[in-house]
């Protein structure tokens, strides 16, 4: 624990950390990336929370229901330095997704989930942005098209902030497409493509 600098946060700070973002953290899609992620302290209630608001708002239909469930795991991002705190993480959010709904682990529904979260919480430094291995962090952009349809493309972590801490004045000279260009782009996939 010392080595590391770990840091065990009470599920009560967390939960009024979060409170102070409360609106985003029931948006089924933004975006959370927590860059010390541990076994998911924070990411477990941000996924919690935004289950809440797909079983409130796509509630009424099964369909939806797991495909917006799928979307709001989809949105969540960690990185983590330890190897199994990372691992528990992962466990930790697909355990998590596939409580919500109501199925095992041998499902195309977790199996989704497990291929997700593998792209999304990654073992690395967040200081150097580099993955275990020493490679530049890439993340994956996810877009739920609708009607069963999911859009992926990759992007390298240090050219997202890189670009995001740039002066007002670049923003205005491109466009977004301009800006930000993914590494990879994936055809459309549906979940049983994603398992």
């Amino acid at each position: 624990m010392t080595e590391h600098g770990e840091v065990f946060t009470p599920r009560w700070i967390v939960d009024d950390m979060l409170d102070l973002v409360k609106t985003e953290t029931e948006r089924i899609d933004s975006r959370f990336l927590e860059p010390a992620c541990g076994s998911g302290n924070f990411l477990v209630p941000v996924l919690d929370r935004k289950l809440a608001a797909v079983q409130g708002r796509h509630g009424r239909s099964d369909f939806e229901k797991r495909h917006y469930a799928l979307f709001a795991l989809m949105c969540i991002y960690g990185i983590e330095l330890l190897p199994d705190n990372a691992a528990e993480c992962r466990d930790n959010l697909a355990a998590t997704f596939s409580r919500f709904l109501g199925r095992g682990a041998g499902n195309e529904w977790h199996q989704a989930a497990v291929t997700v979260l593998s792209a999304n919480v990654v073992q690395g430094n967040a200081l150097k942005m580099t993955d275990a291995a020493g490679d530049a962090i890439v993340f994956p952009e996810w877009g739920y098209l609708g009607r069963g349809k999911y859009q992926r493309r990759d992007f390298r972590l240090i050219d997202l902030t890189q670009r995001a801490s740039a002066s007002v004045g670049l923003f205005e000279a491109f466009e977004e497409h301009e800006i930000f260009s993914p590494v990879r782009t994936y055809a459309a996939m549906t979940v049983k493509d994603i398992a």
